[in-house]
C-alpha cells in the first residue's frame, strides 16, 4: 500500500513502499500479474482474469487462511478496473459504517464512478446484517468482495451467496 506522504521522502516513489515499511508491505504485489498462485482464477483464462479484461467485476467471496492475500487481491482488482476501493471490517464496523459506505457509493455512482466494497471477515456479520448488503449489490450500487477464513457455504447466508453472481 502506498504511503500518502511517500513522495515527500527522498528516494521513495509514490507507488512504492518506503524502505522502512514492514516487510509484508514491501513484498505486497503491485498488480494482478505479481500475485502468486490461483492462476486458474486470476490468469487470462480464469474467471477473475476475464472479468478484469472486460473491465467489469462481479461480486465475489475470497475464501482462504489469514495472510494469503485476500485484501491485496481485492485492492488490485479495484485498481485494475478503475473502481473506488472502500474497505470495512466486520470486526470493527457496524450498520452505521455500512450505511455511510452505501451512501458514498450511491453518490459516486451518480458521477459515473463504480465502487468495490471490500468486507473483511464478512462471516462475522450476522444474518440480518448480511441481508443488508443485498439491495445494494443487486442494484449495482457496489460490487461486493467479501473475505472470509470460514467456509462461505456455512458462514454466509444463501441470499448473499447467490447475489455474488460468480
Amino acid at each position: 500500500m502506498a504511503d500518502l506522504f511517500a513522495e515527500d521522502l527522498p528516494g521513495a516513489a509514490p507507488d512504492e513502499p518506503r524502505e522502512d515499511a514492514p516487510l509484508a508491505d514491501r513484498l505486497r504485489p503491485r498488480n494482478l500479474g505479481e500475485v502468486i498462485g490461483q492462476e486458474h482464477l486470476t490468469g487470462p483464462e480464469g474467471a477473475i482474469g476475464r472479468m478484469v479484461a472486460a473491465g467489469k467485476l462481479s461480486s465475489m467471496i475470497l475464501w482462504g487462511p489469514p495472510g494469503t492475500g485476500k485484501t491485496s487481491t481485492a485492492r488490485l482488482l479495484a485498481d485494475a478496473v478503475g473502481m473506488r476501493f472502500v474497505s470495512v471490517s466486520a470486526v470493527f464496523s457496524g450498520v452505521a459504517d455500512l450505511k455511510k459506505a452505501f451512501a458514498e457509493a450511491e453518490t459516486a455512482a451518480k458521477m459515473g464512478q463504480r465502487t468495490l466494497l471490500f468486507v473483511d471477515e464478512i462471516h462475522r456479520f450476522n444474518r440480518a446484517q448480511q441481508d443488508g448488503f443485498l439491495p445494494f449489490v443487486e442494484k449495482g450500487t457496489v460490487t461486493l468482495v467479501g473475505a472470509t477464513t470460514e467456509n462461505p457455504s456455512f458462514a454466509l447466508n444463501a441470499a448473499l451467496l447467490s447475489a455474488r453472481k460468480c
